[in-house]
């Protein structure tokens, strides 16, 4: 499976991004899909999380302005940022979780994309 996330960019503060991340494989609707969010020089943080059937979670510094969605016919998973923050900088990625059955086994897996840059001017 390979994930690559776009859609990033320079957007003033209060302003708005979609986020992308298409997905390679067959695996993509049975996956747990994540956002993590690195801002520069710090750790990798979880962001939103949109589980196989549809259920949400958000961290709190987002709730309220990100919406994580799918679109399993396309295999892509989106992020909807709005009312965007100078602490929102950073790099965005996506990370597929599942398990998948091979041969009478099932295997897990974990999935990171290449992340994109959103930067929010202030």
């Amino acid at each position: 499976v390979q994930l690559q996330a776009f859609g990033g960019g320079l957007v003033q503060a209060g302003g708005s991004l979609r986020l992308s991340c298409a997905a390679s494989g067959s695996i993509f609707s049975g996956s747990n899909m994540h956002w993590y969010h690195q801002a520069p020089g710090k750790q990798r943080d979880f962001v939103a999380t949109i589980s196989s059937s549809g259920g949400t979670n958000y961290a709190d510094s987002v709730k309220g302005r990100f919406t994580i969605s799918r679109d399993n016919g396309k295999n892509t998973l989106y992020l909807q940022m709005n009312n965007l923050k100078p602490e929102d900088t950073g790099v965005y990625s996506c990370r597929a979780v599942g398990v998948v059955k091979d041969g009478g086994t099932w295997r897990p897996y974990d999935f990171w994309g290449q992340g994109t840059l959103v930067t929010v001017s202030s």
